[in-house]
């Protein structure tokens, strides 16, 4: 794919592309995207065939393109959205799109002319196994994470009992309408058959989201409505709808091509993209599409081959797997954020990255009183959150029948210590408990449990590796030299911070770092043994100090300062309390013998000396628990474009050291704590 132009010396390497319509002036994503796909956008005069006209689709500022086209031979290309779009749609909340369709041939939704896509879908290949697989993973993924071309629907909301027949509304006068074989009387004919068809079975009209929200205008009403037919304009997930259906009709929507995905064969009456291609029911056939092709044939080429995908934090062209990772991110922000929080227990040095990380849709509310907090939340209908070590049980009583969020950092948190008030590049937000606490159920351990999605592991597979490569680690440290190890089979032993949340609710017998270096010792007599302290005690912030006489008595390494991932990669196991390094030696492949009872024992891949929770029974590989622990648990934000973002764009700025560096009065903060450092509850 084309890198982003350094200069405008580039721009001659590029294809000038005349513009008639300010959207491509004025929309920086769209002129971005186009600009990275090889094309300088200018005004003016055209000089010939050898330049380029570009146009949006068939909308009304179309024909002044088409007439310049006309007018002196340059060639024309139609630009419009990809498939999989935004949180909400262009009218009603102005996102952007993370895809286009750039067609020099035609547009997708115009069946009187073939278009890209179409020759795509009527004379490529199709066969690859690679793609094929990517297709299906795709599928299968969209449908998991309820994504669609547009995200603004609600999975809280009910979708009415199975058993109807779904007939997709569209907005009034939409081009996919008037120049996809359909008029008005095309809605009215396609009601008419989904009755007759259907007799005494329920129907259900689904309403655009932009008629829903009062932006344009459909083709039904309400008028419609009576007897055995409903109007449906919650804005639901058109996968649980989908779900729900015993038939689909549709004249053109990009629903029926989501009914094909989910095993529907939709009854078509316009010409959109997805029909033809003996995967619909067409009541208005295009003679010409005469190939038969698969889902996943049809998925591949709609998805994945048609498309150029954008991603916005890195600012480059992208695959359609990043394209939906940038999208799974952002939706999830939107979904979880969109009611707003008050904040709880919050220090006030964390109160500025909390808002930008929670306070996108609605802004955070920060209070440090119980009883307000959870009256305050009730009445303008936000949900509660609260840093995790600093729940009680007042607010968990005060707050029950609410919802509430438990907050902390996540496993891929930064370069430099929380303690050390550097802000975390991802968090955890947790409603059924928290990772560290054993005694009951989070929704890391639900994750777990359920297992990745389609497609999850080999993500999870490719993450591992790079951060194997890349030497990234939960705080990953500034290099410095690796302390001589002796030879012999090396045991490495993770301090810890002794009050911390997981000694207090996670550790078995053995509860501070003495004992721990103890039993180790006494149960390895022959192991060289490498004693790491937790670098939050040795920089005097958190308790747990074990003075390095001692330690040496039971150790024969200690090694304060060495870089995590190397020492993992130098020695043959690890045994720890409920250390997160624990966790980073498994992703690198080592043996983990667990004392206490962190997130990642119990579910088979520790060797396990405390007893752990008789639910965690599932048996997940260490792909499956990187992807919960790493993918889906936590949410990242981008230090640098300040969007929602997937852990592999975190991992690269980390790798990159592509983080902006905490301002002047996060430095004085820092300063200040560490001269209280005894007095950690003012900043923890």
């Amino acid at each position: 794919m084309p890198s982003p132009p350094r200069d405008e010396a580039d721009r001659g390497a590029r294809q000038p592309l005349y513009v008639f319509s300010g959207g491509f002036l004025t929309q920086p994503r769209i002129r971005r995207i186009l600009t990275l796909a090889g094309y300088d956008i200018r005004v003016g005069k055209p000089s010939g065939q050898a330049d380029r006209i570009a146009v949006w689709g068939r909308s009304p500022t179309a024909p002044r393109g088409e007439a310049v086209s006309d007018w002196t031979d340059a060639h024309l290309i139609r630009v419009e959205d990809a498939f999989l779009r935004s949180v909400h749609p262009k009218r009603v909340g102005g996102d952007a799109p993370i895809g286009l369709l750039i067609d020099p041939v035609g547009v997708h939704f115009d069946s009187s002319t073939p278009s890209r896509l179409e020759e795509i879908l009527a004379s490529e290949p199709l066969d690859d196994g690679a793609v094929l697989q990517r297709a299906r993973d795709g599928m299968a993924r969209i449908k998991t994470s309820h994504l669609s071309k547009y995200n603004n629907f609600d999975l809280d909301l009910d979708v009415p009992d199975p058993g109807y027949v779904l007939v997709i509304d569209q907005t009034r006068g939409d081009a996919s309408v008037l120049h996809g074989g359909a008029t008005e009387s095309t809605f009215r004919e396609m009601l008419a058959y989904a009755e007759i068809e259907h007799p005494g079975q329920r129907i259900v009209i689904k309403t655009h989201p932009e008629t829903a929200a009062g932006a344009r205008q459909g083709y039904y009403d309400e008028s419609q409505a009576h007897g055995r037919i409903s109007l449906l304009s919650d804005p639901v997930s058109p996968w649980s709808l989908l779900e729900g259906a015993i038939a689909v009709y549709t004249v053109s929507s990009q629903l029926g091509f989501e009914a094909i995905l989910s095993g529907h064969r939709p009854r078509v009456f316009g010409q959109p993209f997805y029909s033809g291609w003996g995967l619909t029911q067409d009541e208005n056939p295009v003679p010409r599409r005469t190939r038969k092709l698969t889902k996943a044939q049809l998925f591949a080429g709609a998805m994945i081959h048609a498309p150029t995908w954008y991603d916005p934090c890195r600012d480059r062209l992208c695959s359609f797997e990043e394209a939906a990772d940038q999208i799974e991110a952002e939706v999830r922000t939107w979904r979880e954020d969109r009611r707003g929080y008050v904040a709880v227990g919050m220090r006030l040095w964390k109160r500025a990255h909390l808002q930008r990380s929670f306070g996108r849709h609605r802004r955070l509310v920060f209070t440090d009183d119980p009883t307000r907090a959870v009256k305050r939340a009730a009445t303008e209908g936000r949900d509660l959150m609260v840093w995790a070590g600093r729940e009680t049980d007042q607010l968990r009583d005060l707050a029950a029948g609410q919802v509430l969020r438990r907050v902390e950092d996540g496993f891929l948190r930064s370069r430099g210590l929380g303690a050390e008030l550097v802000p975390p590049l991802s968090l955890v937000t947790d409603r059924s408990g928290i990772y560290y606490d054993p005694a009951r159920e989070s929704d890391l351990e639900r994750l777990i449990t359920a297992g990745p999605p389609p497609g999850g592991e080999v993500r999870a597979e490719r993450l591992m590796a790079r951060l194997i490569r890349q030497g990234l680690t939960k705080y990953t440290p500034d290099e410095v030299d690796m302390p001589d190890m002796p030879r012999g089979r090396r045991i490495l032993v993770p301090g810890q911070v002794e009050d911390d949340a997981s000694i207090r609710l996670g550790a078995g017998r053995e509860t501070t770092n003495r004992a721990l270096l103890e039993r180790v010792r006494a149960e390895n007599s022959d192991a060289v043994i490498i004693f790491k302290p937790h670098p939050d005690v040795v920089a005097g912030l958190r308790p747990g100090h074990l003075p390095e006489p001692e330690a040496r008595s039971y150790a024969d390494v200690v090694a304060e300062r060495a870089p995590p991932a190397k020492l993992i990669e130098a020695v043959n196991e690890v045994w720890t309390i409920s250390s997160g390094m624990g966790f980073e030696a498994l992703i690198r492949g080592k043996p983990v013998t667990c004392l206490g009872t962190p997130f990642y024992a119990g579910w088979g891949l520790t060797r396990d000396l405390f007893p752990p929770p008789s639910r965690r029974s599932a048996r997940p590989t260490i792909a499956a628990l990187v992807h919960a622990a790493i993918i889906a648990y936590p949410r990242y934000s981008d230090p640098v474009s300040g969007l929602p973002c997937p852990a592999e764009l975190i991992a690269d700025r980390l790798a990159d050291r592509d983080i902006p560096h905490p301002g002047r009065q996060n430095r004085l903060l820092a300063k200040l704590q560490g001269m209280f450092a005894s007095q950690s509850w003012l900043w923890r």
